[in-house]
Formats: structure tokens, C-alpha cells, sequence
């Protein structure tokens, strides 16, 4: 299928580009915001491009080629973010945009092991030099860690059943597949779940993936490094594809933005705190109709954008 970036004339409005400013896209896939944002710097402006697959970099590079050296790609986990910018010696960006979860490309490609539709060995690494697989997960974790993120990472209410399911079954043998899951977590659902609309696995493949690749944790370290590194008046996007990610983007803004510890009553702050962030819409910002038609994946997608003060 051809792709289809998210939110795209949003986030590129979002992002305010001026000609010569640093721009960075922490989540490369298949380059369309980044190429929407090279299109539109020139002079001394540049774009940066992380992502930490190796594919995802591979694909980047032959897209935006032709921009030279206005466009650095990088292979890195935007955790990292302080790190990479200081090791390209730039001190600071006037824009930011993230991309939370899992990309199309890794959810088309079904040797990635991402999809509960298609029969993969059990990966879901977007960093396939990573340790960490599903398979390690599922067949080595304790149940009571299993439990724990289908609960945490999926909200899956039957978490305990779910879990105890695969236990049963990989002591019998090793659970390999993408479709042998799929259906030992069909098998743990009561009736009432499966006439459900969304397929059974959905929320359990869901955080079996945020575990594998600690996205929680690697947004979490994100969002407390990039307010710090663009300039006055930058704009940091981010969109999110579910409550967790979408909590954790809205807290941290409003932690910068909001974040004085006084008591109501203090007609000043006395606490010290410094807003650094100022929310540039209210509410997060959602596909409309014709784009959820156009790409259905694009459905539960939420943009959340603030601006450096």
C-alpha cells in the first residue's frame, strides 16, 4: 500500500518552518513529514532524521537524497535526542516532530512479526539489532510480568486470563509464531470479548510491542529532553496513536506549561517554577473524515503541539 503520512498539512502548519531553521523528525519511516519539511527549508536551514530502523534509514536516504546536505540522517532511538544533536553540534532546533509507535512500513512488512494479521516468527523489534523480542517476552517472561503489561500497555481486562493462557501453553512447547499467539489469546477470551469489533489480540500484540521496545520509556525521555533543545518561539509536535502515549505527551506539556507547585491561594509563585512550553491548541488535533477514510490507520491518531517560550 502506498503511504500515507499522518496528519500531514497539520503538522507541517504545526511546525511554523522558516526557510533557514533546524528542523528534526524523531521518527523517519518512510520520510513523508520529512520530505513535506525539506521541501520547505533552504539557505543555511537543515533537517535531522532519526529513527532506529535500520530499514527505515535505508528507505530515508534514496527519498531524500536529492536534498544533500540539508537533510543528516541519523540511526538512533530519539531517547537519545540530547546526544545525537550535541554529536552534530547543533545546540538547538526550531522544530520537532515525533511519530509515536509503530510505522506502516514495519506493520506491512509481515517478517517483522508486528502484525496479528499475518503469520511471522515472534519479533516486533524496530531495532532489529535489539536484544529484546517477543519471543523472549512470551515464552520466558513470568506470568505475573505478562499480566502486568497487558494491563499497563494494552488495558486489557482480561490480562490474567490472557497471560495464564500463554503460560499454559508454552509449557508445553515454544510459542513461535504471530498467528499461534494470536490464537492462544482468542482462545483466553470469553464470549462477550469476541463479539467485539476489534480483533481479540489487538491490545495484547499492542503491548507485547511497547515492551519489546520500551516506547513508554523512550517518549518519556523525549519529552523531557526537547523542550530544552529548540529555540524560543520552536514548536515541538507529537502525535500519539493511543491513551498511554497520549497521557504521557499531554502531562509533560502541561508540566511545562502549568507546572508551579503553589498553594491556589498565593497571589504569587514563590515556588521558582519557569514556564518553557505554551500549548498552541487546547485539545489535541485529529484526522478529519476524508482522511480517515483515505487511511484507516490514521483513525486514532492525536497531535499535541507546543511552542518553546
Amino acid at each position: 500500500m502506498n503511504h500515507v503520512p499522518v496528519l500531514l498539512r497539520e503538522c507541517i502548519e504545526g511546525l511554523a518552518i522558516r526557510p533557514n531553521g533546524v528542523y528534526v523528525d524523531g521518527t523517519l519511516g518512510r520520510a513523508g513529514h520529512a520530505a513535506e519539511i525539506a521541501n520547505r527549508i533552504s539557505g543555511s536551514g537543515r533537517l535531522i532524521g532519526i529513527d532506529r530502523d535500520a530499514a527505515a534509514i535505508e528507505s530515508a536516504g534514496r527519498l531524500l537524497g536529492g536534498y544533500g546536505e540539508k537533510v543528516t540522517l541519523v540511526r538512533g532511538d530519539f531517547r537519545d535526542l540530547g546526544a545525537i544533536l550535541d554529536s552534530l553540534n547543533i545546540p538547538k532546533a526550531d522544530g520537532m516532530l515525533f511519530d509515536l509507535g509503530v510505522s506502516s512500513p514495519q506493520l506491512d512488512d509481515a517478517g517483522r512479526g508486528f502484525s496479528y494479521m499475518t503469520d511471522a516468527p515472534l519479533d516486533m523489534r524496530m531495532d532489529q539489532s535489539a536484544a529484546l523480542s517477543a519471543y523472549d517476552i512470551v515464552n520466558e517472561w513470568p506470568e505475573n510480568e505478562i499480566k502486568r503489561i497487558l494491563y499497563e500497555y494494552g488495558e486489557e481486562r482480561y490480562a490474567p486470563r490472557v497471560a495464564a493462557f500463554i503460560v499454559k501453553r508454552r509449557s508445553d512447547k515454544k510459542i513461535q509464531s504471530t498467528l499461534e499467539l494470536a490464537e492462544i489469546i482468542r482462545s483466553a477470551m470469553p464470549a462477550k470479548a469476541l463479539r467485539e469489533k476489534q480483533h481479540p489480540a489487538k491490545r495484547s500484540f499492542q503491548a507485547i510491542r511497547i515492551a519489546v521496545n520500551d516506547e513508554l520509556g523512550s517518549a518519556q525521555e523525549m519529552l523531557k529532553t526537547a523542550p530544552d533543545r529548540l529555540n524560543r518561539g520552536g514548536r515541538l509536535c507529537v502525535i500519539s496513536f493511543h491513551s498511554l502515549e497520549d497521557r504521557l505527551v499531554k502531562n509533560a506539556i502541561a508540566k511545562r506549561e502549568k507546572g508551579c507547585a503553589c498553594p491556589h491561594d498565593l497571589p504569587v509563585c514563590v515556588c521558582g517554577f519557569v514556564p518553557t512550553l505554551r500549548s498552541v491548541t487546547k485539545k489535541p488535533i485529529t484526522p478529519g473524515s476524508a482522511e480517515t477514510e483515505r487511511n484507516p490507520r490514521s483513525r486514532s491518531a492525536k497531535l499535541r503541539i507546543a511552542e518553546r517560550i
